[in-house]
């Protein structure tokens, strides 16, 4: 089936999203509708809070364009911010988490080439769906990433952020 002329709008009531204020996904592109070439999704993290504990995958390349606030990143130990405008490179295979290291509220999009992580991050938001150090190993396994709680708690304790 041919697409539809023209251009396509997903209107900002159209975006579907998980989680609660202070984090939260916005999907703006899943690999669904892209056949799995490319993901979109902006993520909208309360001050100080950590998106994910350290982690790595090994299928996707994730591109974080910050919109608003200040982006914290660690990849292989090294941390660098992003201020509005920075474009954050975090390559397949590589462990990092990335936190909002400001005291205003960040906005990032994340561009996942291809697609496919998204879809732990939609599970993960799943009502019920309770997952601890016990349990987020295997299921991170099922799309092809790891995590490592034990590297995550030097780094929420030294920026004092919430996990």
């Amino acid at each position: 089936m041919d697409a539809p002329k023209g251009p396509h709008v997903l209107r900002s009531a159209q975006v579907e999203s998980t989680g609660e204020p202070g984090l939260l996904d916005r999907y703006l592109i899943e690999g669904s509708a892209s056949g799995d070439r490319v993901a979109l999704v902006e993520h909208v993290l309360a001050p100080k809070a950590l998106a994910a504990p350290m982690h790595r995958h090994s299928r996707e390349d994730e591109y974080s364009f910050v919109l608003a606030g200040t982006l914290g990143v660690i990849e292989e130990g090294i941390e660098v911010t992003a201020s509005p405008g920075d474009l954050v490179t975090k390559v397949r295979g590589r462990w990092h988490t990335f936190w909002n290291a400001g005291d205003d509220e960040l906005r990032v999009l994340e561009l996942i080439v291809p697609a496919g992580i998204e879809a732990l991050f939609r599970r993960l938001a799943e009502p019920g769906g309770e997952y601890s150090p016990e349990t987020l190993p295997a299921l991170a396994a099922e799309y092809g990433a790891e995590v490592d709680f034990e590297a995550t708690m030097p780094l929420v304790e030294r920026h004092g952020l919430t996990f």
